[in-house]
């Protein structure tokens, strides 16, 4: 093998219908495909959500999640027989959480870190030691990939880094459709983990005002999580019946932005919100919360997007009613949400990876890449 070209990814897992472990798929698929050596290492379960490249490498540490406070030398041992393995040159921790595995880990084996993070960088997800992690990264990583403009500014601005900050942002995880959806229905789709991020609860109260309005129209919010029982108590207790639905989680969502004819975002916060992206591909208006930091940076109000402040049921409401009633409005604002996300293909992204893998650490320099 290759050492020049043998690239690892660490990740969690790989089975997990999330944006994060989606992204991981699909860019070491696609350096597989350009020939490179790739192997991806998961703290626990050797399965996956998504499908990957024949070439692919796929290795489980532990059968299910361990207890890292019991685990953590066992699992230490293990990523740095695996870097052995399989000559591991690059290795992508898909969370900035994980260096405080790979540092240790890797230790003296010359391999380049890269810090790979899907979380905004005012947001530690309710774990202290993110932060911890997150300056260890700053100080002793190779390269730190964020995925947008305003979270690299915020990562030099707090800590100053000694490596280079790129932004890479997430590309579609698909080819950019042939045609736009139709949006001949009558479906609001929302798309994601049912957590408390998410803001379903404030889609679900805004959608009880728009229920009371307007007949037929039926909200779709596609995705699994903790928070299905207090959505579903929610949804009963606004009495929206079937004029809302929780279908669960799918492996293949291009069906559901077909058939949809405006996407909704709700979100608190994201770290970049590929939702959008893949919505805008399909050609569907987009309401958005102008939540910290994808969609403020992804997003023109009112020129493909309706924006609108987190957690305010009322102005979420009144957007999902102004694109049900003004088609022109809801066809303009399509068009130019089909037009920018061709700018995240995969090609271009998976480019710009390339460029990174290409590239020796001692040739950037920090605070200068855009």
């Amino acid at each position: 093998m290759n050492r020049a070209t043998a690239i690892g990814f660490l990740t969690g897992t790989l089975n997990a219908l999330a944006g994060a472990e989606r992204m991981t798929a699909v860019i070491a698929n696609a350096l597989a495909a350009q020939g490179y050596s790739v192997c991806i290492i998961s703290l626990w379960d050797e399965r996956s959500a998504f499908p990957l490249h024949p070439s692919v490498t796929h290795v489980a540490l532990h059968a299910q999640r361990p207890s890292f406070k019991r685990a953590y030398l066992s699992t230490i041992g293990g990523i740095r027989r695996c870097v052995k393995q399989y000559a591991i040159g690059t290795l992508i921790e898909v969370d900035t959480m994980l260096t405080l595995f790979t540092l240790p880990a890797t230790l003296g084996l010359g391999v380049r870190r890269v810090a790979w993070e899907h979380c905004h960088f005012d947001e530690d997800l309710g774990r202290p030691s993110r932060r911890l992690a997150r300056r260890l990264a700053a100080r002793f990583s190779n390269h730190i990939v964020v995925l947008t403009e305003r979270d690299r500014a915020r990562w030099i601005d707090a800590l100053r880094p000694r490596c280079p900050v790129l932004c890479i942002p997430n590309p579609l995880p698909f080819a950019l459709p042939a045609q736009a959806a139709g949006r001949t229905g009558t479906t609001v789709l929302a798309v994601g983990r049912l957590v408390a991020a998410k803001g379903f609860d404030t889609l679900l109260r805004a959608w009880s005002e728009v229920a009371c309005q307007v007949a037929d129209w039926q909200l779709v919010i596609v995705g699994e999580g903790e928070e299905r029982a207090s959505l579903e108590a929610l949804q009963k207790q606004l009495g929206l019946g079937d004029r809302a639905s929780l279908p669960g989680a799918v492996t293949d969502i291009t069906a559901a932005y077909e058939k949809a004819s405006i996407f909704c975002l709700s979100s608190r916060y994201e770290g970049f919100g590929l939702v959008l992206i893949e919505a805008m591909a399909f050609g569907l208006p987009v309401v958005s919360t102008d939540c910290e930091t994808g969609p403020r940076e992804l997003l023109e109000p009112d020129h493909d997007a309706l924006v609108v402040p987190v957690d305010d049921a009322r102005s979420l409401s009144h957007a999902l009613l102004h694109l049900i009633h003004h088609q022109s409005d809801a066809a303009r604002l399509a068009a130019a949400a089909r037009a920018k996300a061709r700018q995240f293909s995969q090609d271009s992204i998976v480019a710009q990876w390339q460029e990174l893998l290409n590239r020796h650490p001692a040739q950037a320099c920090p605070h200068t890449q855009a």
